[in-house]
């Protein structure tokens, strides 16, 4: 049934797009700039893969950065190209979940997916401090430490204040400086790679770690949809999304494959030394210190343009929420110099802050528990609005039936499954609070709404009519 048949879907799940609402003056992302965000908001740069060596050998390592992509990273993408330029709006997978199930779905999918997201940009300022104290000791503990994350959390989110424009450029600055040194260290390695250490299915004696394993596949590899919350401010979002997707995809798998094909090939050591930041000890191996230094700063920079990409996500969902009703108005009040969501960049900010300063273990694996809980949702609503809503206007349609189109979620969401499966009691304790905390502001705000306590945006129906989504 398409949505003209059913007018109670679009009367509870209304849409909108930052065409209404955003000022026609204001300079939009174009498609450079948009690739680059992409690519930090998944990837930054190899680092991080190295564990997956670690764990499994290369050649399984190999095999699952050649693999993982086509089961999770281009299914993904593809969902994301669809929804993104078929509901062009501000919030994204937010908006999506809404007009396939209505606002209390599209409530908890804001719930889940922001409070994933800024637990997870936490960790970015205190990877740049990681590294800096390796030259500074002084930031290794105590006041220095907690003023140098507070310093570094409120510069860089002053930086995404000033323009999404800017940052887009910023990421591709930093993608260039932090990428260089590998394909230095690449090139350099070609004439020590012996192909036969590809095929190598690790060490005898060293025992396959799957869980870590395939968690440093998925979050490597993850986070595809969260540049949907920008669509608004996206210049022709329906032609930019899906070429800035396919492009990103390509070169996110290429940025992981050939620093790994060539530091496997070109280098020997115990099985066990594979861990995070191992690139960097390798390129000394390779090269000398100074390419060394070089890699160890570019992951300065690649914690930089994730914490940006990130953080621009998380502050356009809350715009994007209160554009559609789920939040109250005042939420998507934008700065009168940059037309930025300073009061989204501000609330992410002190979240940011508020979990930096937390022995956070537990919360990051209970935010990715949340952030699993949001794809199953986010699958479910693109099959849902495949079937239900075939005459939206799709300019980028995935080129599958239904039932293909439910085997291409069904794998993933396997997978999504089996991470939740194994999560600790902790985990589940965590996320059940945050989830029933976000089943409370949902209703916290409906009775907001009934009583006119606040403002909320008002929609117009497919038919014109002005009613409240709430």
């Amino acid at each position: 049934m398409g949505e003209e048949e059913n007018p109670s879907c679009a009367e509870s799940a209304p849409t909108t797009t930052a065409t209404a609402i955003t000022p026609k003056n204001v300079k939009k992302l174009t498609l450079i700039p948009l690739i680059f965000l992409i690519y930090f908001e998944v990837a930054g740069g190899p680092y991080g893969e190295e564990p997956a060596v670690q764990a499994a050998g290369p050649l399984l390592a190999l095999l699952g950065f050649l693999i993982f992509p086509f089961i999770w990273s281009v299914p993904e993408a593809l969902i994301t190209a669809e929804l993104t330029t078929a509901l062009p709006g501000n919030g994204g997978f937010v908006l999506w979940a809404q007009r396939a199930f209505g606002p209390f779905c599209g409530s908890l999918m804001g719930t889940w997916k922001f409070l994933s997201g800024v637990i997870n940009i936490a960790s970015f300022p205190i990877l740049c401090i990681e590294y800096v104290q390796k030259i500074f000791p002084i930031f290794n503990s105590g006041w220095p430490r907690h003023v140098a994350v507070l310093s570094s959390t409120l510069a860089l989110s002053f930086l995404n204040y000033t323009g999404l424009t800017i940052v887009g450029y910023v990421a591709v600055l930093l993608a260039v400086v932090s990428l260089s040194p590998f394909i230095l260290m690449s090139l350099i390695a070609i004439p020590k790679i012996k192909p036969n250490r590809w095929v190598s299915l690790g060490q005898k004696g060293v025992k396959k770690d799957w869980n870590l394993f395939f968690n440093t596949l998925f979050w490597n590899l993850n986070f595809w949809d969260n540049v949907s919350t920008l669509a608004g401010e996206v210049d022709e979002p329906q032609k930019t999304f899906p070429l800035a997707l396919f492009v990103a995809v390509i070169f996110t798998c290429v940025s992981y494959l050939i620093p790994l094909f060539a530091v496997t090939g070109a280098v020997s050591v115990d099985q066990t030394e594979w861990e995070t930041g191992f690139h960097a000890q390798a390129a000394e191996i390779i090269a000398g210190k100074w390419l060394k230094i070089w890699i160890e700063f570019g992951a300065v920079l690649s914690a930089i343009g994730l914490f940006e990409a990130q953080l621009s996500s998380s502050a356009y969902q809350i715009l994007g929420m209160a554009e559609i009703g789920i939040l109250p108005k005042f939420f998507g009040v934008r700065s009168k110099w940059f037309d930025t969501p300073w009061l989204g960049i501000l609330i992410s900010t002190i979240i940011t802050i508020g979990v930096s300063y937390m022995d956070f273990t537990d919360i990051i694996s209970s935010a990715n528990f949340l952030y699993s809980l949001g794809m199953l949702l986010e699958f479910a609503s693109f099959l849902w609005l495949r079937w239900k809503s075939p005459s939206i206007k799709r300019p980028y349609r995935v080129p599958l039936k239904l039932p293909l189109l439910v085997v291409m979620c069904l794998v993933p969401s396997g997978f999504l499954v089996l991470i939740m499966v194994i999560a600790t009691k902790t985990v589940y304790l965590v996320s059940g609070v945050m989830t029933v905390a976000g089943i409370g502001f949902f209703l916290f705000i409906k009775l907001c709404k009934t009583r006119k306590w606040v403002e909320f945006e008002q929609e117009k129906d497919d038919d014109g009519f002005q009613r409240y989504v709430l």
